[in-house]
Order: C-alpha cells, then sequence, then structure tokens
C-alpha cells in the first residue's frame, strides 16, 4: 500500500523504484519465512526420528532431560536461521503425553544455555515403537513468539505440523542414549524429511 502514494506523488525516478524494490524484497522474505509446506516422508517410519525443523545441526551431546523423560538424553539440535521455513514438524509417530510452555529470555538460539534459559514449549512423545522423546521449541534472540499446536492426547505423525517459531531460533530433540545418530553438527536438515537418528526398539509397555 505504501508504494501507491509513493509512486503517484513522487517523480517517476531513481526513488519510487528503490523503494518498490525494498518492498518487494521484504514482502518475499515475509512470504518464505511464514510458509508452512505440506511435506509427505517416504523412509522408514519404525524406530526413525526425523528432523523437526530446516537448518543446520549445531549441537548432539550426552545431557540430563528431566522435564519430561528425567533421564539421561541425547540432544540433538538444529538451529534455524531467518532464511528457514519455521514450521515445525513432529519427528516421530506416537502420541503426546505432555505440552507445557514456559517464559524466559531471548538470548541468542545459538547458546547452549538457551535450551533451558530461553522461552521455549516442550512437548513429550511416547513412540509407536515404545520409546519416549522430548522436543523443545526454543525462541531466540528475534523469535518473539512460539506457537505449539501439539496437545496432550494428540497422535504425532511425521507428516503433521507440530508448531511454528517466529524468526531465528531452534529446535532440541532429546533422545535415548543408545540411540544411532545419522547426522554430525553443520549438516544442514530438512524438516519431515530428513532422518536423524534411529532408536532401539522398547517395551510399549515401560
Amino acid at each position: 500500500m505504501l508504494n501507491i502514494p509513493v509512486w503517484l506523488f513522487l517523480p517517476p525516478y531513481i526513488l519510487p523504484a528503490i523503494l518498490s524494490g525494498i518492498s518487494l524484497t521484504i514482502y518475499l522474505f515475509v512470504f518464505n519465512f511464514f510458509r508452512c509446506p505440506i511435506r509427505h516422508y517416504r523412509g522408514e517410519r519404525v524406530n526413525h526420528v526425523v528432523s523437526s525443523v530446516d537448518g543446520r545441526v549445531v549441537a548432539i551431546e550426552k545431557v540430563y532431560e528431566g522435564e519430561y523423560l528425567k533421564s539421561d538424553a541425547i540432544m540433538l539440535s538444529v538451529f534455524m536461521s531467518p532464511l528457514n521455513v519455521h514450521a515445525n514438524w513432529y519427528p516421530v509417530d506416537g502420541e503426546v503425553e505432555y505440552v507445557r510452555h514456559h517464559r524466559g529470555r531471548f538470548l541468542s538460539a545459538y547458546l547452549p544455555k538457551a535450551s533451558v534459559e530461553n522461552e521455549r514449549s516442550t512437548v513429550g512423545i511416547r513412540c509407536n515403537d515404545g520409546n519416549r522423546i522430548t522436543v523443545r521449541q526454543v525462541a531466540g534472540a528475534m523469535a518473539r513468539r512460539i506457537v505449539t499446536y501439539a496437545r496432550k492426547g494428540h497422535y504425532a505423525s511425521i507428516d503433521e505440523h507440530l508448531g511454528f517459531i517466529k524468526f531465528g531460533s531452534r529446535v532440541d530433540l532429546y533422545l535415548p542414549v543408545d540411540c544411532k545418530i545419522l547426522v554430525q553438527i553443520g549438516d544442514v536438515t530438512r524438516g519431515g524429511l530428513t532422518p536423524v537418528a534411529v532408536m532401539k526398539e522398547k517395551d510399549k509397555n515401560e
């Protein structure tokens, strides 16, 4: 809308063209950012974990996850730049058992302490294969809102959206310590498409 008065009332020289170019660039950036593409995972689903987001792997380490799992876990973190699609997918098929939002700070999502200090939302899932995992949406320095579609009792499917985080942020997956990690730090992932780990089958009654 701003471009209409610019072209009507300013001389039709360089300035209106520059302003229109800037407006178009901003529009395309926002349009790309807020896309929620529909994706269908074609790979093996049993015991497999698929990346929740588009981005780059920034951490793979053993930590204690005390909110849902209450045990040691492998934390696999993927950082999303402002240029990535920020829709989040479920990483496994199963049932949502736990959902909780936490208020917090807005440190750079790249920092390790962002996982426990930043604004975040935690989703606990019992997989169809008997394993339990935690998915944590973490806000970044630019992100000011986390949207979580998951609700306790919902069925989780790798093909479905778990939520959305606005602007730079990260998603942490907390996986069983005996799982096989398929990616390395620095690898690029695509949400709902890139396998990141294989878990050993567990007793579903555990």
